[in-house]
């Protein structure tokens, strides 16, 4: 066994190991597929192990590979850490690639933040905007290295996948309700959850990617007589989505924060004002200038906006709401403290 491995050589072994194809890996790392396969050999002549099996059709880990990838992991996450800790304030840090921001939707608060941010960064640095519905989806693609940031509810998260992210609340986005233009609700500027009693809304439910959202809803929806909509296939982009409401004639949960619907209204809801908690999120231990401006534009946005403010009478989930209370009284007694 080698008293050294490089962590090339690792990050090649893990995104082969996670892509279960040369060329995705390859792609994926920003290196030639020569290159990455030239990597993985010198790993294996290293280790004195084979690590992967590759036939014509398919590559699959040995018993070999199944072993070492949870050590490779934590080697590179180890590694990270470090360079976040020691590395902060290198000019350029990080700006070799192309940072890859997954902003959900065209119309988001992702989208206003990477937005602001391409304009607080160097024109050699690259911000790279992807649409991965649902965060619980995009947390496996930003530990599998596919998507550096996301957006969305971390209190929807697995606490296993949460511990090997980083994140930053930086909204809290109103809910609504979108209705049909003929609907008996659509008429009033604002709707009372009461007045939804008994009335059946869409809110992903069946969709594996967004189940931070449905967990969500089913928490408003829980003593209020609201019935969520049956399980239903994952609806791809902005046009089927858009397509399949009509047909179906759903109201759907929805954020303030939401695309026109031709033939429908957005309603923002009341008594109490439910919010979604959104934060910025990104793998644990990433360093790029594009995060530093991502960063800093959420906190400029939020500010200008007033993102963090919560209006009387609000509704949060849990465990936000639990976490929200907690720093809430830490305030007070520190407030009590310098009194």
């Amino acid at each position: 066994m080698p008293k050294d491995i490089e962590p090339r050589l690792l990050r090649a072994f893990t995104a082969v190991a996670d892509e279960l194809h040369f060329t995705r890996a390859a792609t994926r790392l920003y290196v030639a597929q020569q290159a990455l396969s030239r990597d993985i050999r010198r790993l294996e002549r290293e280790l004195g192990a084979e690590l992967f099996v590759r036939t014509t059709r398919q590559v699959t880990l040995t018993a070999e590979g199944q072993r070492l990838l949870p050590y490779a992991r934590r080697v590179l996450e180890a590694q990270e850490e470090l360079t976040a800790a020691f590395g902060g304030g290198r000019a350029g840090a990080g700006a070799g690639r192309p940072l890859v921001v997954d902003v959900s939707a065209p119309v988001s608060t992702g989208s206003a933040v990477l937005a602001e941010a391409r304009g607080r960064v160097a024109p050699d640095v690259e911000l790279v905007a992807h649409f991965h519905s649902g965060l619980t989806g995009a947390a496996a693609e930003l530990l599998a290295g596919r998507l550096d940031v996301s957006f969305g509810r971390v209190g929807g998260l697995d606490p296993a996948v949460l511990a090997r992210l980083e994140h930053q609340l930086i909204r809290y986005e109103r809910m609504a309700v979108v209705l049909r233009e003929d609907h008996p609700l659509a008429e009033l500027p604002e709707v009372p959850l009461e007045a939804l009693a008994g009335e059946t809304l869409y809110a992903a439910a069946g969709n594996a990617a967004t189940a931070e959202w449905t967990d969500l809803a089913a928490q408003l929806f829980a003593g209020r007589g609201i019935v969520m909509a049956e399980p239903f296939p994952q609806i791809e982009g902005v046009e089927e989505f858009t397509r399949v409401v009509a047909k179906r004639r759903w109201s759907v949960l929805a954020s303030s924060v939401f695309i026109a619907m031709p033939g429908a209204v957005l309603r923002p809801l009341t008594d109490p004002v439910p919010l979604s908690p959104v934060s910025l999120v990104w793998r644990r231990g990433l360093r790029h200038p594009g995060l530093d401006a991502l960063r800093e534009a959420a906190a400029a946005l939020g500010a200008a906006e007033g993102w963090l403010a919560t209006p009387p009478g609000t509704w949060l989930p849990s465990p936000e709401a639990e976490e929200a209370g907690d720093a809430g009284e830490e305030s007070l007694t520190a407030h009590r403290a310098r009194g």
